[in-house]
C-alpha cells in the first residue's frame, strides 16, 4: 500500500496512491490525514488496504497523481529523530572536520532530534540565505512508527514500523562545527528536511525489506548528473529495529514518529571510502563525503556545496526500474 498527502493546510489531505504512482483516490472517508490514520491504525489500515486494492482494479473514482502536488507524507510530525546507521559516513564526515570518532560509535547508535514542526514537500525548493553556510543534501531512508513503548525490544520496534519513505536531510555543514563545539547538538545547522512523495508499507517492498533494512540503491543526481547509487542495505551498522529501540530506551514514541537512517553510505571494495560514480564507484549520498575523499586524495576539497540554482534528485527504483517512492527533486533558491 502506498500513501501520500496532497498539499492542504498544515497536515495535508490523505490519499491512497496506485503501485505505479499514476493514480490516487481520496481516503478522507477513512481518515482526513496520515497522522489521523496512524493514530487509529488498527481500524484504518485494513480499510486503507481495501481502498488500495479497489484503486488497483479501477473500482473507485481516481485522479492522476502528480508528485509536485504532494507534501511530505507527514507534512509535520510529533517526532523526527535521525540516526547515523551508516558509521562509514560518520567516520568520513568527522575526519573532514578533524574530529576523532569514539569506538563506541560502532556499537551504540547515534541519534539527534530534528525539527519536525514543518517539512518541505518533495518538490519544494530549498531556501538558502547564505551560500557560505555550506548547504548539503543527505539521501536517507526513513520509517514512520506506530506507538512504541518505553524500553521496547528490537523485535517490538520492528513490529511498530508502519511505513517506509525516503528523506533529504538538509544540512548546513559550515555551521555544524561551532554548534557541536558547544556540546549541545544541532539546531541552526539542521533546517527543514523533505520526504518522498509517497510512504510505503514494508510488505509492498517485498524481499527488498528484510532484517530491518531496505536493500535497494539510493539514486542521487546533482544537476542531472549521477552522484551516488549506494545500496541502502549494505554497510548499515544499525538496522531500524535497533535505531527505534535506542530512541525508545528512556521514552515512549507516539504514532507518527519518524526515524531516519542517516546518510546512506557504502565503503569501497578495499574497505576505503569508495569512488565517485564517474570512476566506477557507487558514489556518495551527500557532498560532505566526496569532499572528504577529495581532501584525502588531493589535499583539499574540490566539489562545492550547493549554491542557488542547483538541483538535487533522490529516488529509489525496483528491479524493473520502476520508482518506489517517487522522487525528491529540489532546487536551491
Amino acid at each position: 500500500m502506498k500513501l501520500a498527502s496532497l498539499k492542504n493546510g498544515r497536515d495535508g489531505h490523505l490519499v491512497v496512491v496506485s503501485r505505479d504512482l499514476a493514480w490516487f483516490t481520496d481516503a478522507d472517508a477513512i481518515a482526513p490525514s496520515l497522522q489521523a490514520a496512524l493514530d487509529d491504525w488498527e481500524t484504518c489500515e485494513p480499510m486503507l488496504r481495501g481502498l488500495a486494492e479497489s484503486l488497483e482494479h479501477g473500482a473507485v473514482p481516481r485522479e492522476r497523481f502528480h508528485e509536485h502536488e504532494a507534501a511530505s507524507p507527514l507534512p509535520r510530525a510529533y517526532q523526527w529523530a535521525d540516526g547515523s546507521a551508516y558509521v562509514n559516513h560518520v567516520a568520513l564526515v568527522r575526519q573532514a572536520r578533524a574530529a576523532e570518532m569514539p569506538e563506541s560509535f560502532w556499537t551504540d547508535p547515534l541519534i539527534y532530534q530534528g525539527g519536525s514542526d514543518g517539512f518541505l514537500g518533495p518538490r519544494d525548493p530549498i531556501p538558502l540565505v547564505d551560500e557560505a553556510w555550506g548547504l548539503d543534501f543527505e539521501g536517507e531512508v526513513a520509517v514512520v512508527t506506530g506507538d512504541v513503548p518505553m524500553g521496547a525490544s528490537r523485535e517490538q520496534a520492528l513490529a511498530a514500523i508502519r511505513l517506509v519513505m525516503l528523506c533529504n536531510d538538509v544540512s548546513l555543514r559550515n555551521l555544524i562545527p561551532a554548534e557541536i563545539a558547544k556540546g549541545f547538538g544541532f539546531f541552526q545547522s539542521k533546517p527543514a528536511s523533505a520526504f518522498s512523495p509517497v510512504a510505503v508499507t514494508p510488505d509492498e517492498l517485498g524481499g527488498s525489506w528484510r532484517d530491518g533494512r531496505l536493500h535497494r540503491k539510493m539514486e542521487v543526481e546533482l544537476n542531472g548528473q549521477p552522484f551516488g547509487c549506494a545500496d541502502a542495505g549494505v554497510d548499515m551498522t544499525f538496522d531500524f529495529g535497533t535505531l527505534i529501540a535506542h530512541a525508545a530506551k528512556t521514552r515512549s514514541l507516539c504514532a507518527g514518529s519518524i526515524i531516519g537512517s542517516g546518510t546512506v553510505s557504502n565503503r569501497g571494495p578495499d574497505g576505503g571510502p569508495g569512488k565517485p560514480v564517474a570512476e566506477g564507484g557507487v558514489g556518495y549520498s551527500c557532498i560532505a563525503e566526496v569532499r572528504t575523499v577529495e581532501m584525502l586524495a588531493h589535499g583539499a576539497p574540490r566539489t562545492p556545496f550547493l549554491k542557488r540554482g542547483d538541483v538535487v534528485r533522490i529516488e529509489m527504483r525496483d528491479e524493473r526500474r520502476h520508482t518506489l517512492f517517487g522522487a525528491i527533486e529540489q532546487e536551491v533558491t
